[in-house]
């Protein structure tokens, strides 16, 4: 992979915490440069009254806009995020302008009312990014249900997932 670089754009209250964690670990498995830029107010014109969700799309299009040198993007939400064609996404990406975001209120144990587990949590959001940045490279979806590109279609498929991409992915990363 050439020399790249990704910028972690937070809407409103992420932890630092978390958005450090996702800085390093993303650095370490992509080989490139990752900052966090400063937070940005949640887009009120992606909310959907009706659904109680926020359009992910519609972030995505505020992603595209930003006049930066980065080579990717990833915004970081603490929403309920869908597309119109399903209940919930944990994230989406453009693959044209090399933007994804994911959304870390599902990936919450406490959202299913379950007990907190914050280290399964941080798994979840790394996993979710790393799958979204996958498809800024125009990796699709893999048949493989180990493969960080495995679709996820709830958090049983994301937890079976591996971290990693699996050969035949990473063969199309690089």
């Amino acid at each position: 992979m050439a020399a790249q670089s990704l910028i972690i754009i937070p809407f409103g209250q992420i932890q630092r915490e978390i958005l450090e964690f996702l800085r390093i670990e993303l650095s370490q498995i992509f080989s490139f440069d990752v900052k966090i830029a400063k937070t940005e107010p949640i887009p009120q014109y992606a909310f959907d009254p009706k659904r109680r969700q926020y359009h992910s799309t519609r972030i995505l299009e505020w992603l595209k806009n930003i006049p930066v040198t980065i080579t990717r993007i990833l915004g970081v939400v603490d929403l309920d995020l869908y597309v119109p064609e399903l209940n919930f996404v944990f994230g989406e990406a453009d693959v044209a302008h090399g933007v994804c975001i994911i959304s870390l209120v599902r990936l919450r144990q406490e959202f299913y009312s379950l007990p907190k587990n914050e280290n399964l949590f941080l798994e979840r959001a790394l996993k979710e990014a790393v799958h979204e940045i996958g498809h800024t490279y125009r990796l699709g979806h893999c048949r493989d249900t180990r493969c960080i590109m495995h679709f996820s279609n709830s958090l049983q498929d994301t937890d079976i997932k591996g971290p990693d991409f699996c050969p035949r992915c990473k063969v199309k990363l690089n």
